[in-house]
């Protein structure tokens, strides 16, 4: 099946709902369209996502784990306490945001393989690929560059339209 591929020819052909369908790639997708794409497949592993809604997602994943990073440094020295010997210790405080890095960690880790193998579909990639980030900084780099390709409309094979 065949559908459009740049964002003008999306708008003209899915005008009637308003909405790209969640399994069609939204090209020039805004932030938050991109994150409530990204939470909607959580663990959708078929089908293809366009740059923006990969790199869109990134960026807000990035802020949001900037601010767990800062204020768990405010936390750690806010709590912190000294032992016995004189030395620094965390203080809860650290420790209970500290767990919310590592939640929001779990959270997104299965839906951002998901995204990422969704986003080399987009450039034809297999989505096996991804198994190049085992390969120490070489490998991450080599997906990193692919996921960076402009759309391949030969990508289409990875498409499964449904109703939504």
């Amino acid at each position: 099946m065949s559908y459009p591929q740049y964002p003008d020819q999306q708008q003209a052909a899915f005008a009637p709902t308003g909405e790209v369908p969640l399994w069609a790639p939204h090209y020039g997708a805004s932030l938050p369209v991109a994150v409530r794409r990204f939470f909607k497949k959580y663990a959708t592993f078929s089908g293809r996502a366009s740059r923006s809604e990969y790199w869109w997602f990134t960026l807000a994943n990035a802020i949001v784990i900037t601010v767990l990073y800062i204020v768990t440094g405010i936390a750690a020295a806010t709590s912190s306490t000294t032992d016995v010997n004189g030395s620094p210790m965390a203080g809860p405080g650290f420790f209970i945001v500290g767990s919310l890095i590592l939640l929001w960690g779990l959270a997104i880790f299965v839906p951002s393989l998901a995204l990422t193998v969704r986003r080399l579909h987009d450039g034809n990639f297999s989505g096996w690929l991804i198994l190049l980030n085992l390969v120490p900084f070489l490998g991450a780099l080599a997906v990193f560059i692919l996921t960076l390709m402009p759309a391949n409309p030969a990508g289409q094979v990875y498409d499964q339209p449904t109703g939504n």
